[in-house]
C-alpha cells in the first residue's frame, strides 16, 4: 500500500507535511472537516494556513505544540489548538502527531485530528476502549518502535513497554518455534515504573491441543481474538497447556484477559495475552479490535526478524564454506578474521586464502570483488579457485600468476572488478623468511616488527583486476624479521565515509604498532576492535602471519 493510500485509509481526518512543514497530502475526511480541498492546501505551510488560537489569531511558531512535536519527530497528543476552515470559522481539535513513512524514509509528519465535541477524558475514566486519537497514537508509536529493530527480544520488550500499564497490568507472549514447539517468551508487568520479567513463568510450553476451545490454544491455532478469565481453567483440565494457563492466572492474579493470535505473513507466530490484575475494569469485546491491531503489528515485526535470521544463517553458512581453513605451516603462525557487514543477510566479495605449494612455499592471498551480494560472493569463489589452480600448477612469480588470473577473470568468469594481493612466503636460509608479492590495486600489506616498527609494503603495486588493461605486473620482495607480523586486510578495516584513506592507514599502523607484543590471536582481535570503524557498512577480512624467533635468540 502506498503512503497516499494509507493516508486515505485512515478513519480520522489527517494530513501529511514534509520536513519544511508544507502539506504534501490530505485525506477526504480532513477536506470535509476543514471545508477546504486538497488543491487549496497542497504545498502550503500547514502552520501558517491552519493553526490558530481560540481567538483566531495565528499561533507564534515557537509556541505551536503541533509544530514542535513534528520537528521533534515524536508521537504526541494535544488539544488546545484551533484550525481555520476554508469559510473562516474556527474548528477546535484534538490532535495526534507522528512520524510518517513516505517513499521508504521517515521524512514526513502525520497530523491526525478530530473535533473536541466529545469529552474523551470522561470516556476513558469510564473504563471503555481507548478513544480514537489515543488508539491511533498507540498504533503509530507501536509501528515506529517495531519497524526500527531486527531483534525479536527487543521488539517484544518495546511492545510491552507501550501496552503495560496503558492497556493492561500484564503482557504474556507465547511463540511458536520453527520446530512447531511453543515457548512462553515473555511474562511481564510493571513495578516502580520498570518492566519486570517473571522468568519462573517463562520457558517451554506443552504442545498445542488440536481440539481445545480455550483461548490461548485457539489463538495459537490462528483463531480470532477472544476474552479469557481464571474461571475457564477451574476443574479437570484436558491438556498441559491449560494447566500452565491456570498456573499463570494464579501466580499473576489476573482476573480478566484478552488473547489474540500473532500472525505473520505466512503462518501463525504465537499468541499475545493482555491481563488485568490491579485495574478493576475487565476487558470487553470492544477492546478486541485494538488487540488485533497490536497483534498484527507484532506479527509482521517478528516475521521480518525470523526471515532476517534465516537469511543471515544461510549467508553465514555460505560464507564459511566459501572461505578456506588455514594450513598448518611449521614455524609460522597464521590466523584470520572475517567480520560481515551490518546487513549480515548478505554474503560479500571480501576473501582470503592461504595454502602450501608443491615447492614448499606458502601462498597468501587477500582480495575484494566489487559488490556486496550473492553475485560478488560467486565471483569471489571463482577468482579464488582459479588462483589456486594457477599457483599450484605453475611455479611462477606472483606477478605472472596474477597476470594469467586477470585475463581468465575477464574472459571466463566475467568478473566486473576486483583487487587482490598474492604473495609467497619462503625460507631464506639463515636470513629467516622472505615475502614476495604483487599487488593488484589493493591496500598495501603492513609489516610490524616485534619492537613496534610498522611499515607499509608499497612496492609491487599495479592496476586492479578486470580493468581491461593487460599490462605487465611487478613483483616485490622483503625479508620478514624474526617475530614480525605481516598483516593483509581489506578496505573495510580502514575506510570511513568522509575521511581520507591516509587517515585510515595511519590509524591501522599506530594500533598495530602498539599491539606488536601481543600473541597473534590477541593482536588480531584487539586490532579489529580498535581499528574497524564503528559505523562500518562493509565486510572486513584480515589475514595475519607471524614469523618465529631467530634461532640465535632461542639458543
Amino acid at each position: 500500500m502506498t503512503a497516499l493510500a494509507v493516508l486515505h485509509a485512515l478513519p480520522a481526518a489527517a494530513y501529511v507535511v514534509d520536513e519544511r512543514g508544507c502539506v504534501t497530502g490530505i485525506n477526504r475526511a480532513a477536506e470535509h472537516l476543514l471545508r477546504r480541498t486538497a488543491e487549496d492546501l497542497l504545498g502550503l505551510d500547514a502552520h501558517e494556513a491552519l493553526h490558530r488560537d481560540r481567538c483566531g489569531n495565528p499561533v507564534p511558531r515557537a509556541q505551536c505544540q503541533v509544530r514542535r512535536a513534528g520537528l521533534a519527530g515524536r508521537v504526541e497528543l494535544g488539544t488546545d489548538v484551533w484550525f481555520e476552515r476554508g469559510d473562516g470559522t474556527l474548528l477546535p481539535v484534538g490532535w495526534l502527531v507522528a512520524p510518517y513513512v513516505a517513499e521508504g524514509t521517515v521524512t514526513s509528519t502525520l497530523v491526525v485530528f478530530q473535533t473536541r465535541e466529545a469529552d474523551l477524558g470522561e470516556e476513558r475514566r469510564r473504563g471503555g476502549p481507548l478513544p480514537e486519537l489515543e488508539r491511533l497514537a498507540l498504533l503509530a508509536e507501536l509501528t515506529t518502535q517495531l519497524t526500527s529493530t531486527m531483534d525479536g527480544e527487543e521488539a517484544m520488550r518495546r511492545l510491552v513497554a507501550l501496552v503495560v500499564p496503558r492497556l493492561a497490568d500484564w503482557a504474556v507472549i507465547d511463540l511458536i518455534t520453527e520446530n512447531e514447539e511453543v515457548r512462553r517468551a515473555a511474562v511481564l508487568t510493571v513495578s516502580d515504573g520498570a518492566l519486570v520479567h517473571h522468568r519462573d513463568l517463562q520457558g517451554p510450553m506443552p504442545p498445542i491441543p488440536g481440539d481445545s476451545e480455550l483461548p490461548v490454544a485457539r489463538a495459537l491455532r490462528g483463531a480470532a481474538s477472544t476474552l479469557a478469565s481464571p474461571e475457564m481453567y477451574q476443574g479437570p483440565l484436558a491438556s498441559g497447556m491449560a494447566v500452565e494457563q491456570r498456573r499463570l492466572f494464579a501466580a499473576t492474579g489476573i482476573h480478566s484477559a484478552a488473547v489474540g493470535p500473532i500472525r505473520g505473513l505466512r503462518e501463525v507466530m504465537g499468541a499475545l495475552t493482555l491481563g488485568r490484575s490491579d485495574r478493576p475494569d475487565p476487558f470487553t469485546g470492544e477492546d478486541l479490535p485494538l488487540l488485533e491491531d497490536i497483534c498484527r503489528r507484532l506479527g509482521i515485526a517478528l516475521d521480518n526478524v525470523r526471515l532476517y535470521e534465516r537469511q543471515r544463517k544461510v549467508a553465514e553458512t555460505m560464507q564459511r564454506h566459501l572461505l578456506p581453513q588455514l594450513p598448518e605451516v611449521p614455524d609460522l603462525e597464521m590466523t584470520v578474521r572475517y567480520v560481515s557487514a551490518p546487513d549480515a543477510s548478505q554474503v560479500g566479495g571480501d576473501w582470503y586464502d592461504a595454502f602450501q605449494l608443491p615447492d614448499g612455499a606458502t601462498a597468501l592471498a587477500i582480495g575484494d570483488v566489487v559488490g556486496h551480494d550473492l553475485e560478488a560472493a560467486a565471483d569471489m569463489a571463482q577468482l579464488r579457485n582459479m588462483l589456486r589452480a594457477y599457483a599450484w600448477s605453475q611455479q611462477q612469480p606472483p606477478s605472472k600468476i596474477v597476470e594469467w588470473l586477470d585475463q581468465a577473470a575477464m574472459e571466463l568468469a566475467e568478473i566486473d572488478m576486483a583487487t587482490m594481493i598474492f604473495a609467497r612466503v619462503t625460507r631464506a636460509g639463515s636470513a629467516g623468511w622472505e615475502l614476495s608479492w604483487t599487488n593488484a590495486g589493493h591496500p598495501p600489506p603492513l609489516l610490524v616488527t616485534r619492537d613496534g616498527l610498522a611499515t607499509y609494503l608499497e612496492d609491487g603495486h599495479s592496476i586492479l583486476l578486470c580493468s581491461g588493461a593487460l599490462l605487465p605486473r611487478p613483483d616485490a620482495t622483503a625479508l620478514l624479521p624474526p617475530r614480525s607480523t605481516l598483516l593483509l586486510y581489506t578496505d573495510g578495516l580502514i575506510e570511513v565515509p568522509g575521511e581520507s584513506i591516509e587517515a585510515g592507514l595511519g590509524r591501522l599502523s599506530r594500533n598495530a604498532a602498539s599491539l606488536a607484543h601481543r600473541p597473534l590471536e590477541s593482536f588480531t582481535d584487539e586490532l579489529l576492535a580498535r581499528t574497524r570503524p564503528p559505523d562500518n557498512d562493509d565486510d572486513v577480512a584480515v589475514l595475519a602471519l607471524r614469523t618465529p624467533e631467530d634461532d640465535r635468540d632461542t639458543r
